[in-house]
This record gives C-alpha cells, sequence and structure tokens, in this order.
C-alpha cells in the first residue's frame, strides 16, 4: 500500500492569521460584497477562534491586501489589530 507524497513547501498556500474586533458577524458578507465570489474562494477565509467581540481568521497571503480594503470600506466597523505568519504570535496578543 503507497501514500500519497506530502506537498512541498513552495507548493503548500501561505497564509496570515487576523485578530480582527468589532462587529466579526459579518466578516464573511464584507468580502463577499467588495471582492465578488471568486475572490472570496481565493482569500479563503477561516475561522480559527471566534469569540463575542474578537475572533483570528485565517486568509490566502495574497489577497490580504483586498481583505484589508473590504474591512475599510464595510460600514460597520471591523477592525484588524494584528496580521501575522503564526498562530503563537496572535494568541500571544489576546493574553
Amino acid at each position: 500500500m503507497s501514500f500519497p507524497k506530502s506537498l512541498k513547501p513552495t507548493m503548500k498556500e501561505k497564509k496570515r492569521y487576523l485578530l480582527i474586533k468589532g462587529k466579526i458577524d459579518n466578516v464573511e458578507d464584507a468580502i463577499l460584497s467588495f471582492i465578488g465570489l471568486l475572490g472570496l474562494s481565493k482569500a479563503r477565509p477561516i475561522w480559527i477562534k471566534k469569540e463575542k467581540n474578537f475572533g483570528i481568521l485565517s486568509v490566502n497571503r495574497e489577497s490580504l491586501n483586498y481583505v484589508r480594503a473590504s474591512f475599510a470600506v464595510w460600514p460597520d466597523e471591523i477592525k484588524i489589530e494584528k496580521v501575522s505568519g503564526t498562530l503563537k504570535k496572535i494568541k500571544e496578543k489576546i493574553t
């Protein structure tokens, strides 16, 4: 039985983790309305942790600027407190 080989590090998707504060219930709507469905699929936002007034969101590195712009033009307040390449640094900011 042969196992599939893992991906090379250059082929893996590079992610950035965002510490978001504000009305985080509307994050997907903000991204969808600004960059559309194709942009949403390229950004690949995934919730790592979601609390009442803050959350940690993982996005693709290439679409980080588009995600920032979508939060800037959204009428509700969605603020990015910190952007990091590792979860460890984001979790240090929370505690």
